[in-house]
């Protein structure tokens, strides 16, 4: 194993960018294919994979060592959740996504937007406050869509499993939403400390 001893700056960020603007792409629902979603869920991986790799071979790295790490692992738990809500919609034989999921999924995609901006900041470590408020604001209202979206299933008088189903469903897309928000606090926290 080669170990290098100056800073692999650009090398870091480039794989922070590509593992953002891959957040982007799986949250936009990948043309709406599971199989695509499930693709690029990998492809997420292989930059977690890339990151970690590059880290153990870095002598000198371009901000803490843990906080690339905790950033990597970060981005790689958004495609995660996106290919898990997904598969929920596969494993149910989903035909007709109710309007409050829509919207759930709609606020994840703004969501990895503001995100992969954050994130194309970080080189230099720019202001990236904007987009981190504007992230929380998008939580909150992925708070107040999943907690409607729940509440107004078990007052629909629907089926038990459907009920059931949207649930699982709705929670889903909610972790994919507190997802990002945690990768922004990783990513907030790095920027804190290298101004």
């Amino acid at each position: 194993m080669k170990i290098r001893l100056t800073p692999q700056t650009k090398e870091f960020f480039r794989l922070f960018s590509g593992a953002s603007a891959n957040c982007v792409t799986i949250s936009e629902g990948a043309e709406g294919r599971i199989a695509r979603i499930k693709e690029l869920e990998h492809v997420g991986d292989h930059f977690t994979h890339d990151v970690i790799d590059l880290l153990n071979r870095t002598f000198v790295t371009p901000f803490d060592r843990d906080d690339i790490y905790q950033l990597a692992s970060a981005l790689d738990d958004v495609c995660d959740h996106v290919d898990e809500a997904a598969d929920k919609l596969g494993l149910y034989g989903v035909v007709s996504v109710p309007e409050v999921a829509c919207r759930q999924a709609d606020v994840i995609v703004r969501a990895a937007h503001k995100l992969d901006e954050a994130i194309g900041m970080l080189d230099g470590f720019r202001d990236s406050k904007p987009q981190l408020i504007e992230l929380r604001s998008l939580e909150d209202e992925g708070d107040r869509l999943v907690r409607g979206g729940i509440g107004d299933l078990f007052r629909s008088g629907a089926d038990p499993l459907d009920v059931l189903r949207w649930k699982d469903i709705h929670e889903r897309l909610e972790e994919a939403v507190d997802a990002v928000e945690n990768a922004a606090d990783v990513l907030e926290a790095i920027v804190v400390k290298n101004r």
